[in-house]
């Protein structure tokens, strides 16, 4: 099979764009949505959403979700669930299930809202998108502070940026290692890996869940923060390693791009 090939010159590098990369949310954009009418809507956009994962993620991409066991560690508490970014679509979903039946929030950014009828459901959906201003800044944390309390997980893709079928993990910084330590909640992974199947031209896809992993209190908050993301890090590409049978899409560095 003669395999697709993405040159890349960062780990930065979008191969999914928005329509508006520039998109600015307005400002009076509701990071919380609590009026009945919201949560009626809300409700029925994200029962459609899983309706749609139970068919597409086990016969679209041929998902496989190993060791949910461990997110019953925090039955009685929300958490952060760290991924890699592979899957346009199926990152939209896949949390949702893995947690299911518990609500997840998911991090994004903000020009994903200019994405077509899909970024107008994306608030409904349980989109917290990362403001520009540090009003927004405030509500956000506010809108994650409450889902935590309540019991929802915070889902966030650390490499920012979807790479469709990488088979592994890209680096990422600590900045998105800041929001545990700052909501004082635990943290898990989820490490979407790739198989060769008998039959059909695409991979099957198996997620694996980790954690939950602990700070180290003895360090500054910025080392305590850099340290989480190593931990993750580790741990999800130790999961890539040992998993990863296959290449749908071959990524390489362009001839001139030093990494």
């Amino acid at each position: 099979m003669n395999r697709p090939v993405m040159e890349y010159r960062s780990y930065d590098q979008d191969f999914v764009e928005a329509p508006d990369q520039q998109y600015e949310l307005p400002p009076d954009y509701r990071w919380l949505r609590t009026s009945p009418c919201d949560k009626l809507r809300s409700g029925l956009i994200y029962g459609a959403a899983l309706l749609f994962a139970s068919v597409y993620l086990p016969f679209g991409l041929h998902v496989r979700i190993k060791n949910r066991k461990v997110l019953k560690q925090a039955a009685k508490t929300g958490f952060f669930l760290y991924g890699n970014h592979t899957q346009p679509v199926g990152d939209v979903v896949l949390p949702a299930m893995a947690a299911f039946p518990r609500r997840i929030y998911t991090v994004v950014g903000t020009a994903n809202l200019s994405l077509p009828v899909l970024g107008q459901l994306l608030p409904y959906l349980g989109a917290l998108p990362l403001p520009a201003t540090l009003s927004g800044t405030k509500k956000l944390h506010e809108a994650i502070a409450h889902r935590l309390q309540t019991g929802h997980p915070i889902v966030i893709y650390p490499e920012a940026h979807v790479w469709p079928y990488y088979a592994g993990v890209r680096p990422y910084s600590e900045a998105a290692f800041k929001y545990p330590l700052k909501f004082h909640a635990p943290v898990f992974c989820m490490t979407t890996t790739y198989q060769k199947r008998r039959f059909g031209k695409k991979p099957r896809l198996t997620l694996y869940l980790d954690g939950p992993f602990e700070p180290d209190t003895t360090l500054s908050p910025k080392a305590q923060a850099a340290a989480m993301r190593d931990v993750v890090y580790a741990c999800m590409k130790q999961r890539c390693d040992a998993h990863n049978d296959t290449e749908y899409i071959v990524y390489r560095p362009a001839e001139d791009t030093e990494l």
